[in-house]
């Protein structure tokens, strides 16, 4: 347990926010917490509301907890780790490896070969997803970050509130769409009739935006990228379903039958994130290489219709390092 004691030269700030500035190294979401949960004495009385107006010459004591025992066991599960340093790693994800805990996934998951790895991860982030930023689904693959220290916590997840991170992704979708690029703009809620799904919705719906290029056609199907303007449950999923060109592969959106070539999951690879580092502030490029899987079926494709509208010189591959070395796919659409 850590306590840290704090004196107000100036009032007028509210308690979380004023707490927020003071001790930068842990997220307001997580002081707002200890607010809620008694850990914090205002002149030496325990104040619950984040909400209380701060006065010059106030008295602050917060108690932070040691990092609580999780009910999860560190499991020594392989890692395909594309960068690494003290406050944050990013890691190329497989097809079947489900992220966090959850019901018929007691184990065998990220968060428990995380654990192994990292065996700091305990108090950073919720308690069930130490360390975990975002998230890919159970059968998506490719570049994933996850943060060592609050900090990195708090920073990354202000990035992809503020758009500054960039989630980049590959994915093979039936049909041949008109256009070259374009936005699918549709907000997201719950399916009504399956609670699995999720759904463009008219009603209820949160805002949900993802920007599209063709890279390849390939007779029936179509290469494409993808750039995350948001980060909705199954987003790209649903958007290509409701678009009327779902993911090939797709358990859940797709009745377009799987490809010849066998996939574990759907055609869909999150292929590079960019973001800012959350200490040095450099900017990381991170690639994931394409799945074996994806890349024999894009080569099977490829000998069946020869046909490329774009040039391929976007392969990816292990790689993190500042912008200054930019890949040849295009960016913006």
């Amino acid at each position: 347990m850590n306590v840290l004691e704090l004196a107000v030269e100036q009032g007028g700030e509210r308690l979380d926010r004023w707490l927020a500035a003071q001790v930068p190294d842990l997220s307001r979401s997580r002081l707002q917490r200890l607010i809620r949960q008694g850990q914090v004495w205002l002149n030496g009385e325990v104040c619950t509301s984040k909400h209380e107006a701060l006065t010059a010459g106030d008295v602050l004591e917060v108690v932070i907890p040691d990092p609580a025992v999780l009910d999860l066991r560190p499991q020594a599960i392989p890692l395909d780790i594309l960068y690494e340093d003290d406050q944050l790693l990013v890691l190329n994800k497989p097809a079947g490896l489900v992220v966090h805990p959850a019901p018929g996934h007691p184990d065998g998951t990220l968060v428990n070969a995380l654990l192994a790895h990292c065996p700091s991860l305990p108090g950073i982030g919720e308690q069930q997803r130490p360390g975990i930023v975002h998230r890919l689904d159970k059968d998506t693959t490719g570049a994933m970050m996850v943060a060592k220290t609050d900090l990195a916590h708090q920073a990354l997840q202000e990035q992809l509130r503020t758009r500054a991170a960039k989630r980049e992704y590959l994915g093979l979708v039936h049909g041949a769409p008109a256009v070259a690029a374009g936005t699918l703009d549709a907000p997201l809620g719950r399916h009504l009739q399956d609670r699995l799904r999720m759904a463009v919705v008219e009603r209820g719906g949160r805002p949900a935006v993802t920007h599209w290029q063709i890279q390849e056609r390939l007779g029936p199907h179509t290469l494409v990228q993808f750039r995350l303007e948001t980060g909705r449950t199954h987003q790209i999923r649903v958007h290509c379903q409701h678009w009327g060109h779902p993911i090939v592969g797709d358990p859940l959106y797709s009745r377009g039958g799987r490809p010849a070539v066998h996939l574990p999951g759907q055609a869909l690879h999150a292929w590079r994130l960019t973001l800012d580092h959350p200490v040095s502030g450099e900017r990381l490029v991170c690639t994931a290489p394409l799945p074996d899987a994806f890349e024999k079926l894009l080569h099977r494709l490829r000998g069946m219709w020869g046909e490329k509208a774009a040039t391929v010189s976007w392969y990816p591959s292990h790689s993190a390092g500042p912008s200054s070395s930019p890949m040849a796919l295009d960016e913006e659409v």
